[in-house]
């Protein structure tokens, strides 16, 4: 049988342990930090390789690695809704309406730019390099939760060296994403419900794919309220309220209920069933004789994640993890929009990783250190390819 949530029993309030000294959650912060230290040191190591590759192909060249990192595509979008917020109409132009981004990246921006002498571009690059490190964090301690100390750490230098890993330290959301989303993801695990709802909350106004995160916490809310936990029901029912505000939102600002769905249809994002990832596929794949490197990373991308998902439900993986990841594979391969950026989307989705990540952790070392290597090497250089030589975005 798959494993279930287990929910910590109501204490009353006369046999609560007293509240820890002020000074214990910090030494415990300290203690857990130093626990994650391989992690995030392996994690730093691959992403400094990448920088480090990036930053010479980018010299040889001709070009700058801090614009390419922090005012090049979906980069250039955020920081114009920091500086001057959103549309009021829905328009007609195609690819034009800065209303399909969702505001809490931008809105710190904004804010962090206020607060400090650096422009909004090096604030938003700062912002994604930190949340990186927290995100990484995230993702080794939902492996060290689950299958001990060794395979977080390897969860977590996988996360990093990820075929589009490049876009973890560039002005995008998929760092701040996947730092919400790893630590809410923990917080279920560990019957943290308050911090659960308020990370989903944030993070379904972070990204489209929030419902994913969403709908998993829900999911695993209303399954420990059965138990009788009434914290998880609430936090079943607040963790959608972000994306549903958002959406709300769009809808009331441009004065029609579907406006937010408009929008993604000016962007040419329609769910269609998986309809065009499939013709896409098989075009790519099989028709095409020369078809270019990227396009076909981002298709190997999208069929080993539907592969990886599969092996997470042979190794039953505990229900949060499994509705999220299943959730983001439903709506990032259903979608009927645009096909290269699909490998980036899926980047938040380091549970499917769980299963190699385990493999890794009981190989034999130097089995495992060439594996890692092999994927921080390749990293490194598709990180380079897709943002000096493919002639579009991540």
């Amino acid at each position: 049988m798959p494993p279930v949530l287990t929910v910590r029993p109501t204490v009353p309030a006369s046999r609560r342990p007293q509240d820890p000294p002020r000074d214990a959650l910090p030494e415990r912060v300290r203690g857990n930090l130093r626990h994650a230290a391989p992690a995030l040191l392996g994690y730093l190591v691959v992403r400094l390789l990448g920088l480090l590759v990036l930053t010479r192909w980018a010299h040889l060249r001709g070009h700058g690695v801090w614009p390419t990192l922090a005012t090049s595509w979906d980069s250039s979008w955020y920081l114009g809704i920091a500086e001057h917020g959103y549309a009021q109409e829905l328009g007609e132009r195609t690819y034009g309406n800065n209303l399909a981004f969702f505001p809490l990246y931008p809105a710190l921006i904004r804010v962090f730019s206020a607060l400090t002498p650096g422009s909004p571009a090096s604030v938003a690059l700062v912002v994604a390099g930190v949340c990186s490190l927290i995100a990484a964090w995230g993702v080794f301690a939902v492996g060290d939760r689950l299958h001990g100390r060794r395979t977080g750490t390897v969860l977590a230098v996988l996360w990093g060296a990820l075929p589009v890993a490049v876009v973890q330290w560039m002005g995008y959301t998929e760092s701040l994403f996947t730092a919400l989303t790893a630590w809410a993801l923990y917080a279920v695990l560990t019957g943290r419900w308050a911090w659960a709802a308020g990370l989903a909350v944030a993070a379904g106004l972070t990204r489209p794919t929030g419902i994913a995160l969403a709908a998993a916490v829900t999911a695993a809310g209303l399954l420990a309220a059965r138990r009788g936990c009434r914290p998880a029901l609430a936090a079943a029912l607040a963790a959608p309220l972000g994306w549903l505000g958002y959406v709300g939102w769009v809808g009331l600002r441009l004065g029609r209920w579907d406006g937010y769905f408009a929008v993604q249809r000016l962007w040419t994002n329609e769910w269609d069933g998986g309809a065009e990832t499939a013709r896409t596929l098989r075009e790519l794949l099989v028709y095409d004789r020369r078809p270019q490197l990227f396009l076909v990373v981002v298709s190997v991308v999208l069929i080993g994640a539907a592969a990886l998902f599969l092996l997470c439900l042979g190794d039953r993986q505990p229900l949060p993890l499994l509705v999220f990841t299943g959730v983001l594979l439903l709506v990032v391969l259903g979608s009927g929009g645009v096909y290269f950026p699909r490998a980036r989307f899926l980047l938040p989705g380091f549970p499917l990783l769980l299963p190699l990540a385990h493999a890794l952790a009981r190989a034999r070392l130097h089995a495992a250190a060439l594996v890692l290597a092999a994927a921080a090497l390749s990293s490194a250089w598709l990180g380079g390819y897709m943002l000096l030589v493919w002639h579009g975005p991540p």
